[in-house]
């Protein structure tokens, strides 16, 4: 469902995360029942004349089942950007219905960025975008909606972990667990001036990762790694102090070109034969006790999977894998 709303706030959270808070009567119908988590979002935002002028996005409000390849027809100076944002907050259900959405800036050392990088920096109160997302009144679980991936089950032993696209997803999944789930989550961000505070009921540990001028994803597979360690499985998936199994059946997962295809694997979208050669095949994903959530550029993603399912020997029903976007290559 598509929602023509306006730039209601803008605030700078830190050195390159800026959060925009849209609104319009039209959000009354957005969102799911229950806490949104990661829930994504596609964000539309208008083409920029030479001369700085915004042009009228199209009429979206009539989406068929195929409403992205419609809006691939259209013309491409005149359709909009459109990119993947995670809810950082709703408040839809007031008078007032408004959601959060925070942006990160990403702009090179001549400060050129992206077309949404740069249309939010510009942002003023009163600009609109399109936004499209759940429907409310259909979307009524998690399971509803294909644009939530966070389904820990019962785990109680929780690994959050992604670079500075992921924080917003990793930041409301901690402000919603309750207070007996632990573990941590780890965030690695462009410099210290992007730490942000983040009230959470559980007994997971933050741990923020300032880049710097380290290579991007270094600091946050270290950080992995240093969290799970071999032999991991024996840490993460023990229940009353007793090992599911005596020993990892390790597997080399199946090779992902991440220039070609998304690196996109969570444990609903695992195939059968893909499920049979999992450690517990018999024990679906939300009965295990431990339950993993990676985001962020699909190389070091995929990296971080191949250590967790190759060599810690982790069941892939446990763990969520996904590429958020690809170094040198814009988003689509």
């Amino acid at each position: 469902m598509s929602f023509d709303v306006e730039v209601k706030r803008i605030v700078r959270l830190g050195a390159n995360f800026q959060r925009i808070t849209f609104a319009g009567a039209c959000l009354s119908d957005f969102g799911i029942s229950g806490e949104t988590h990661d829930l994504r979002i596609k964000v539309i935002v208008p083409c920029v004349e030479a001369e700085g002028t915004s042009l009228p996005l199209p009429d979206l409000s009539e989406l068929s089942a195929g409403w992205y390849q419609d809006w691939l027809k259209l013309n491409p100076a005149t359709r909009g950007c459109m990119r993947t944002y995670t809810v950082r907050g709703a408040r839809c259900t007031g008078p007032e219905p408004e959601i959060d959405v925070d942006f990160v800036l990403h702009f090179d050392e001549d400060g050129n960025g992206g077309p949404a990088s740069s249309w939010a920096a510009a942002a003023q109160p009163g600009d609109r975008v399109c936004i499209i997302g759940p429907n409310a009144a259909q979307c009524v679980t998690a399971e509803a909606y294909g644009g939530i991936e966070w389904r820990p089950g019962m785990a109680r032993h929780v690994l959050l972990a992604g670079d500075e696209t992921a924080v917003p997803a990793i930041t409301a999944i901690l402000e919603s667990l309750p207070e007996d789930v632990t573990g941590h989550a780890l965030m690695e961000i462009p410099s210290t001036a992007d730490r942000q505070p983040v009230r959470t009921a559980s007994g997971v540990q933050m741990i923020w990762l300032a880049r710097g001028n380290r290579p991007h994803g270094e600091l946050l597979d270290a950080a992995v790694r240093q969290t799970v360690a071999l032999p991991g499985w024996a840490s993460v998936e023990t229940a009353d102090g007793v090992p599911f199994r005596q020993r990892p059946a390790l597997s080399e997962p199946e090779e992902i070109n991440v220039d070609e295809a998304i690196l996109w694997e969570t444990p609903q979208r695992l195939d059968p034969a893909a499920v049979q050669a999992t450690p517990n095949p018999h024990a679906p994903s939300g009965a295990l006790p431990f339950y993993a959530w990676i985001a962020g550029e699909a190389a070091v993603v995929r990296g971080l999977r191949r250590y967790l399912v190759r060599d810690v020997g982790i069941d892939r029903k446990q763990v969520a894998f996904m590429g958020y976007w690809r170094k040198g290559r814009a988003e689509s």
